[in-house]
């Protein structure tokens, strides 16, 4: 998987994060391989189908990483730290749909396209993955906050610098625009050749 290549360099070396790490940084090794362990897997995934390219989520999640130990994170808990990472995983998302692109789509790979999540069903993959590359970067952020990490309408804003109150409206509509590429391409895949 390419989350498991994407360990950070500060983690196969013997020197502790003191050199990463300012002293905003309660952080030890051990600590942040644990961290690193427990969150690095959904925080791949969430960037691989936000951003719908393998090779971005692996560099957004090491640069992700690299900013949590370089800045003052929350020290209350995982669940705190977790929201925070997304957070600045979010924020480099954005940044990186802002920049020009260099590159026309002609030019890409089709299996850059392609979301590698080899938990889900393969019948579930077949539909969801083509559905969720047509939605808008934004709904296919929602939708993953709030149904594959489980975050409430709070903390979906708190990760998205969205207003809370707008949460739960464009859930809503990315929920519909979503059921609405299923119901069409499920009816794609019934019609008689």
């Amino acid at each position: 998987m390419p989350w498991e290549t994407a360990i950070p360099d500060v983690l196969a070396g013997e020197q502790p994060l003191a050199g990463l790490a300012s002293a905003s940084s309660p952080m030890d090794s051990e600590e942040f391989a644990g961290f690193y362990e427990r969150s690095a897997r959904s925080l791949w995934a969430y960037l691989a189908r936000v951003s719908c390219d393998a090779a971005l989520a692996d560099d957004l999640m090491q640069e992700s990483y690299l900013r949590f130990l370089c800045a003052a994170h929350p020290t209350d808990g995982d669940v705190a730290r977790r929201r925070y990472l997304f957070r600045i995983a979010t924020n480099l998302l954005r940044d990186h749909w802002r920049r020009p692109r260099a590159t026309s789509i002609e030019e890409i790979p089709e299996e850059v396209f392609r979301a590698a999540d080899e938990s889900a069903p393969a019948d579930t993959k077949a539909m969801l993955g083509p559905a969720m590359k047509l939605l808008r970067p934004r709904d296919r952020q929602l939708l993953w906050l709030a149904y594959a990490e489980g975050y409430s309408h709070r903390e979906i804003a708190e990760v998205t610098g969205l207003a809370s109150a707008s949460i739960r409206l464009l859930l809503f509509r990315a929920r519909r625009k979503m059921a609405a590429l299923l119901r069409e391409q499920t009816s794609k895949d019934r019609r008689p050749l």
